[in-house]
């Protein structure tokens, strides 16, 4: 028994590069579709559709449990207004006001707040390994968001958009501890589908205000191909692991998969969008590999030496 747990767990450490490899290809895919059809309208056909199919696939899942969603009720439907309906928002909102690298940079120190909130607010074990993994992640994801220009660093200014950023940022971190408190009670699956589907439905109404749906009829084959790789990878496949990794390693480990965001960014751009790429942001990707490895291992090990401790008493 206990070793199918630890196989699980050893497998959600590798299954969880899958979120940030999505989450980092959907950065160029979105970029190029709000091109064609407006912002809220592309994150509520995104997620309507992802929550469509996570509903139909429910109804022949053993897991679908209509009490346990009337039990988790609220927690749910806050789920769904931070993690989906408040973060997209905040995040498309903020890019009309400030540029891709303040909020890149926003984005990059969400695991920190995740962190602290998990060792403050949910009981999560904080470790000098956690820490030194966080530091060093962080730094390699400033290194890559900035190429490595002490000019580029320099040049930054902060305006209102940060601050949309910023709530975007507070939505995430939210959205991460709700979800360890709801998952233990409900399944990745059932959380995913109902957070997805009701999150979806307020994006719905706010679009009807960019009054952009008539776009969507004539999205070119490229934008087409692009939203089905966000329905099915970025948000059905990619949620669901994510809210599998806060069930099983915790909401603080699963959080520095995040700074793998815009390093799978940076190189998908690079292969697929002709993008240039500079050997410090090579570097930095470098350090965030690390750092992450650093941080995910600290849980199997501090695990070890609980079970020595528990057996010499024992």
């Amino acid at each position: 028994m206990q070793q199918n747990h630890n196989k699980n767990t050893i497998g959600i450490y590798f299954l969880m590069l899958l979120v940030p490899l999505f989450w980092g290809g959907a950065f160029g895919a979105a970029k190029h579709i709000i091109t064609e059809v407006p912002p809220i309208t592309t994150a509520a056909l995104r997620f309507g559709a992802a929550g469509l199919i996570l509903l139909a696939a429910a109804r022949f899942s053993s897991e679908w449990n209509i009490h346990k969603i009337k039990e988790q009720w609220l927690g749910l439907l806050l789920m769904a207004l931070t993690g989906i309906f408040g973060y997209n928002i905040f995040f498309f909102i903020g890019l009309e006001y400030t540029s891709a690298v303040n909020g890149s940079l926003f984005v990059a120190i969400t695991p920190v707040f995740v962190t602290l909130g998990a060792v403050l607010f949910l009981g999560e074990r904080w470790s000098a390994r956690l820490g030194a993994g966080l530091i060093l992640s962080l730094a390699g994801v400033f290194l890559v968001i900035v190429k490595g220009s002490l000019q580029t660093l320099a040049a930054l200014e902060f305006n209102k958009g940060d601050l949309l950023f910023f709530a975007a940022v507070i939505c995430w971190v939210a959205h991460g501890l709700i979800g360890k408190v709801v998952l233990q009670k409900t399944s990745p699956f059932m959380t995913t589908t109902v957070s997805t589907l009701v999150g979806s439905i307020f994006l719905t109404i706010l679009s009807f205000f960019e009054k952009g749906w008539g776009n969507v009829l004539s999205m070119s084959n490229q934008a087409w191909a692009e939203m089905i790789f966000m329905i099915l990878c970025a948000s059905i496949i990619a949620f669901f692991l994510w809210n599998k990794g806060i069930q099983i390693i915790g909401a603080s480990k699963a959080s520095m998969y995040m700074n793998l965001v815009p390093i799978n960014a940076a190189w998908i751009s690079f292969f697929i969008y002709g993008t240039d790429i500079t050997w410090q942001q090579l570097a930095g990707m470098l350090m965030v590999i690390i750092g992450v490895y650093v941080s995910a291992t600290n849980q199997n090990k501090s695990n070890e030496k609980l079970k020595k401790t528990r057996g010499r008493a024992i």
